[in-house]
């Protein structure tokens, strides 16, 4: 993650539980807020330090002219802002605000796509590679939505299935297609049929984790060289593709045609 994603020229309207407040990112050097009713009301711009902590995460503090200290862990993933402050007397605040984009920032970055896919391909080789029960609880929703009618709802049920799922059962990820919160992942998977089969995946994901499946299903069918040779499957293509997702986020950034 780096200093040039602070989303500059963003403005938030933070909800906290006792009061809510407008930021304007101004710079990665200065912050204007506005509390408009409450205590604490007043607008200020002030010198702010910017600390990037990946995943769109970034560590935002700053000074007030009463002496008042804030620091704010500000989430655009997840659209939550953690803050902390200390007042001129000595009180502590600790508040976690959800937040509304009022003004978008003057360049506009998404990594969900990036950490989407990661978060994807380290599911579907965890439990149908190495048959590891245990990253479900970690990777999915606790109300997982599954949309194959074979498989039961609830990350419970992908649990249960993935323990006793035959030690015959291996995947191999490909292509990755990633936009928004939506992945879409194509791969082979030998021993869940009598034959190897081609699938397509889709999944939805919500605040970091696997919230919903979609799955297409199809056997393989050996390469007709009369109709161009062309396989089903290719091990090669998630290299291929791979490579592909780090030129299209090289393109994103700022100065390389954004």
């Amino acid at each position: 993650m780096s200093l040039e994603r602070f989303p500059v020229g963003m403005q938030l309207d933070v909800s906290y539980p006792e009061f809510r407040v407008s930021l304007t990112l101004l710079s990665v050097d200065r912050l204007q807020f506005e509390i408009k009713q409450g205590p604490f009301a007043r607008t200020e711009i002030v010198d702010i330090k910017v600390i990037p902590l990946g995943n769109s995460l970034f560590a935002v503090s700053w000074q007030e002219r009463d002496g008042a200290t804030v620091t704010n862990v500000q989430d655009y993933d997840r659209g939550l802002v953690h803050s902390h402050a200390t007042l001129p007397g000595g009180q502590f605040l600790r508040m976690t605000g959800t937040f509304e984009v009022t003004r978008p920032a003057d360049v506009v970055f998404d990594d969900r796509p990036r950490h989407n896919r990661a978060l994807v391909l380290e599911a579907m080789t965890a439990l149908f590679q190495r048959h590891d029960a245990s990253v479900v609880e970690r990777l999915y929703v606790a109300d997982y939505i599954q949309h194959n009618p074979a498989i039961p709802q609830g990350r419970d049920a992908l649990q249960a299935l993935v323990a006793g799922m035959s030690k015959d059962v291996y995947y191999e990820p490909g292509l990755m297609v990633a936009e928004g919160d939506l992945v879409a992942i194509h791969g082979r998977i030998r021993g869940w049929s009598d034959a190897p089969q081609v699938v397509i995946d889709v999944f939805r994901i919500e605040n970091g984790k696997l919230a919903e499946h979609w799955d297409v299903l199809q056997g393989e069918v050996p390469v007709n060289t009369a109709l161009g040779g062309i396989a089903m499957f290719d091990p090669t293509e998630g290299v291929r593709g791979q490579a592909s997702a780090v030129v299209d986020d090289g393109l994103r950034q700022p100065g390389a045609g954004s």
